[in-house]
């Protein structure tokens, strides 16, 4: 985790040093909280005229947010994301963008995220997850390279894998979620793939060897420029070249 902290630490510095800030791409997820803490650590090293800066340019799109939790449910992504960096680095909610999941037209909410991606000039970083189902944001399969924000119907694995956040009980998770689509992410300038344990070894070996397809989401990922993985020696087990 240590690697990955380093190269985003230097790219928001460099991003600074060239008045180039373009908006972070986050993810959440038991993944992610270690990479958030060393991140804070990291940053706190800052000269604190630095770090003003880079609070006062600061802005994150997440990948998505459920729908029906509001921002202050515990659930939320939402509140993820203010309780693992916000709070942190004193960001108010505006420069930490998510879907509304309790926008009165979901449909509507995600064509409004996905344009407000747009208009801020899209992602710079984007970090990313991989979901047991391939999945990437909540981009479930089947799920085309083509695909834009909207709102998707979680399947049953994610809900099960999601569950601990809801009491270990997956019929608590939310049914549907607001997500960017593959074709948000894959605009990204550069990508970022944390991925850690062996139940995710089988699933990531399908997205990186074999043919892109859309009952793997994540395998499009194959068609970026500038991918950049990043694993332990247990999610890195199928794959012979990295092994």
């Amino acid at each position: 985790m240590e690697a990955i902290v380093d190269h985003v630490v230097a790219h928001l510095a460099t991003a600074l040093e060239r008045e180039s800030f373009k908006p972070l791409g986050m993810a959440t997820g038991r993944t992610m909280e270690p990479f958030y803490k060393a991140l804070i650590q990291r940053l706190a090293s800052w000269p604190t005229p630095r770090l003003e800066q880079l609070k006062r340019r600061w802005l994150s799109f997440n990948l998505d947010e459920y729908v029906g939790l509001p921002p202050g449910d515990s659930r939320s992504f939402a509140a993820y994301m203010q309780t693992q960096l916000g709070c942190h680095l004193n960001l108010p909610s505006c420069q930490l963008q998510l879907p509304d999941g309790t926008a009165r037209d979901p449909a509507e909410e995600a064509r409004r995220y996905g344009s407000a991606l747009h208009k801020a000039g899209g992602i710079g970083l984007q970090l990313l997850g991989l979901g047991g189902n391939g999945h990437v944001g909540f981009n479930e399969p089947p799920s085309p390279a083509g695909s834009r924000c909207r709102v998707v119907t979680l399947q049953q694995a994610t809900r099960n894998q999601n569950a601990g956040a809801f009491g270990g009980n997956p019929d608590k998770v939310p049914e549907q979620a607001i997500t960017l689509g593959l074709d948000e992410i894959l605009a990204a300038d550069e990508i970022h793939l944390i991925v850690t344990g062996a139940a995710k070894a089988e699933i990531l070996r399908q997205a990186l060897v074999d043919p892109c397809r859309d009952d793997v989401p994540a395998s499009w990922l194959q068609r970026h420029s500038n991918v950049h993985l990043w694993v332990d020696d247990a999610a890195c087990a199928h794959l012979p070249l990295l092994s």
